[in-house]
């Protein structure tokens, strides 16, 4: 079985993935995942929205199992089967605000409880904290934290990566942007100007 991450959107592909994707004869994906790359699905190759995530474990070794973004941030690369890496979230929210992978922490809180103590940690030892977060996520009551431990840092809050609707919200943790849905957020020394 392959795992292929498809990128985090529209043109974010690599040649590495297109090819495994091409080659396929039997490809699982969800709905998002199977749209990013339908150009590259040979007509030959049967196509399955993914209904049962536990089930991936139990697919033929011919299979290829999309992963939106990169599977190893977050996706399914923990199945058994070759890797093919992906432009992930964190890759385009580092490349769209200039800041360096070397400093980024990331921690995923989609579809979990949020822990804040290990957040404030990393931001507390100077790095950047990146988070996939959704609805559940309380940003602006881990920005309060923030802001009670005297650790004011900038947020941003980007949705749509790739998309033509790509948004970036910009903002100090005393007045976090809004984060609404899935998203990507950077937590950290982000180099904002600071409006008096």
């Amino acid at each position: 079985m392959k795992i292929v991450g498809v990128g985090a959107g529209p043109g974010m592909l690599t040649g590495e993935a297109a090819r495994a994707i091409r080659e396929a004869r039997l490809v699982y994906g969800s709905a998002r995942a199977i749209d990013l790359v339908r150009d590259e699905i040979s007509p030959r190759c049967e196509v399955r929205e993914i209904e049962n995530y536990r089930a991936l474990q139990k697919l033929p070794p011919e299979a290829v199992v999309l992963s939106t973004g990169d599977p190893m941030l977050s996706g399914l690369g923990y199945l058994e089967g070759d890797v093919v890496p992906g432009i992930s979230s964190m890759q385009v929210a580092c490349a769209r605000l200039k800041v360096s992978q070397l400093k980024v922490v990331p921690i995923t809180v989609h579809g979990r409880r949020m822990d804040p103590e290990p957040i404030l940690d990393e931001i507390a030892r100077g790095r950047c904290v990146f988070l996939l977060v959704d609805d559940s996520t309380d940003l602006p009551g881990l920005c309060r934290l923030m802001e009670e431990r005297g650790l004011s840092r900038d947020v941003a809050v980007l949705t749509d990566l790739g998309y033509p609707e790509e948004e970036i919200r910009k903002g100090p943790t005393a007045c976090p942007p809004h984060s609404k849905g899935l998203a990507s957020v950077m937590i950290g020394d982000l180099g904002f100007e600071r409006t008096p």
